[in-house]
């Protein structure tokens, strides 16, 4: 079997140099789980993510975009209209991530209290 040039077969999160590890890094971190969370319910508009997700910056927002479109999570759709219509939505790929990612992020709303009473042991 002939090997595509550059695309490893599977990732090793374990090795310091897998490129896995980029993909961790823009999946986990928290502006790219709550992209996720948000674009499972359906396409969105910048302004509409930018609006569902408290805190982040236009710049964090647009940067964890681009990361999540290069690594083929996310669709970026312009409408190519006047004034400008782009929108964004979860690819395949990108469905499932959100699936795995939301049953954490569900597990750690539900454990909150619990989690909140070590932080009371620790004050």
């Amino acid at each position: 079997m002939e090997k595509t040039f550059g695309a490893p077969e599977k990732g090793n999160l374990l090795a310091a140099a897998c490129p896995s590890r980029d993909v961790l890094r823009r999946l986990t971190g928290r502006w790219g789980m709550l992209v996720l969370r948000v674009l499972a319910h359906g396409p969105q508009r910048f302004s509409g993510l930018r609006k569902a997700i408290g805190g982040v910056s236009e710049r964090m927002l647009a940067q964890t975009l681009q990361g999540l479109e290069a690594d083929g999570m996310v669709l970026r759709r312009d409408f190519q209209t006047v004034p400008p219509h782009v929108e964004y939505e979860l690819t395949a790929m990108g469905q499932e991530a959100a699936a795995r990612v939301d049953a954490l992020l569900d597990w750690i709303e539900d454990a909150l209290p619990q989690i909140a009473r070590g932080w009371a042991r620790d004050a």
